[in-house]
């Protein structure tokens, strides 16, 4: 299914999210220093990942409250919480957990967060929810 334009940013930003996870992966594996990796990883998280969280956890996920879907909406919450508790531990020795997490996290959000999205809520929800995400990064 195609993605419906409000939700666009949203689903390219993933792309950002997966090459965080492959650095993650292949530092758990010994490929990078794992200290070095780790501090890039946290960085970027806060730079890149955690504004993408605030934009769907006031607009999209709200949304999909009223619609109905609170099952849906707990689980990317707790995803959510679970990687900013992983990011703020002081060590890496969660890299590989880390990497799997935020790519089963995505992978969910695409198949089934979005594509539900789309089909529970109206035009005009969606519609503002683009309007949210834009005055979010202003």
């Amino acid at each position: 299914m195609q993605r419906h334009p409000a939700l666009r940013k949203l689903s390219s930003e993933h792309h950002l999210g997966l090459v965080i996870a492959r650095r993650a992966a292949n530092a758990a594996t010994g490929g990078d220093d794992s200290a070095q990796a780790w501090a890039e990883i946290q960085r970027r998280f806060v730079q890149e990942l955690e504004p993408h969280f605030r934009t769907e956890e006031t607009g999209l996920l709200p949304a999909l409250v009223e619609a109905g879907e609170e099952a849906l909406v707990a689980r990317t919450l707790r995803e959510h919480e679970a990687m900013r508790r992983m990011i703020a531990q002081a060590d890496a020795t969660g890299l590989a957990e880390f990497a799997e997490l935020l790519r089963t996290h995505i992978r969910f959000e695409e198949q089934t967060l979005f594509e539900t999205a789309q089909q529970r809520l109206a035009a005009a929800v969606l519609n503002g929810l683009d309007d949210a995400a834009g005055s979010l990064s202003d």
